[in-house]
């Protein structure tokens, strides 16, 4: 019985996949974002620096699983960050940064990001690796300054890429996208079911084998 393990921290992709029928188990990586970000080059294009943190977080979360698990599981690893006038945006550092990115956002568009590494592991090793990243366009409203300080004292936009969520508090400042609304809030259901595919899984598999197992490790 194959168990899904996620790595990462993101309650937005918890939820998702939750509510998809699939509560993995949950290991949170220690990947030195800015490192991975940095190796991967100044004109790096958006999907190849979020892949790459991807196949970071996954990589080391497999690596330190126990036998128990790693005996047979896939690992998913995810990184989101949002792309607008040219720059990556992932988390705001401060309530400053936060306030200053929205500004750039307000009535415009950006393009979210999100990578996705499967690692399949079976004995310990891992049997299979696919990679790939989506893309949705996300249309922002133009909150007034009194929204903004409101939403920023909140502290939601310091704890997620692009300093917005679809499916919390930010929901109330984006007008549409296009695209995936899933891979907004952090992992692409449609792309995964088309990784699972590739290494040999199906999700009435993980749904048999997950259903309501889920722990923190």
């Amino acid at each position: 019985m194959t168990r899904l393990v996620l790595g990462s921290a993101s309650a937005g992709r918890l939820k998702v996949l939750r509510q998809a029928g699939v509560d993995p188990l949950v290991e949170v990586s220690g990947v030195d974002e800015d490192a991975v970000i940095a190796a991967a080059g100044p004109d790096a294009p958006p999907g190849e620096v979020v892949a790459a943190l991807a196949v970071a977080k996954a990589e080391q979360v497999a690596a330190r699983l126990d036998g128990a698990v790693s005996s047979d599981c896939a690992v998913i690893g995810c990184d989101s960050m949002l792309s607008i006038d040219g720059r990556l945006c992932g988390k705001p550092e401060s309530a400053d940064a936060a306030t200053a990115q929205w500004r750039l956002m307000g009535g415009r568009a950006g393009r979210l990001h999100t990578g996705h590494c499967l690692l399949r592991l079976n004995d310990g090793a891992i049997s299979h690796r696919v990679v790939e990243s989506a893309c949705t366009t996300v249309y922002f409203a133009s909150p007034t300054d009194a929204e903004l300080r409101a939403y920023v004292a909140r502290g939601e936009p310091l704890r997620v890429a692009g300093g917005f969520t679809l499916d919390g508090l930010g929901g109330w400042f984006v007008e549409r996208i296009e695209g995936d609304p899933s891979n907004v809030i952090g992992v692409s259901l449609p792309l995964l079911r088309s990784l699972l595919g590739r290494v040999g899984l199906s999700v009435p598999e993980l749904w048999a084998a997950n259903a309501g197992a889920g722990r923190e490790t």
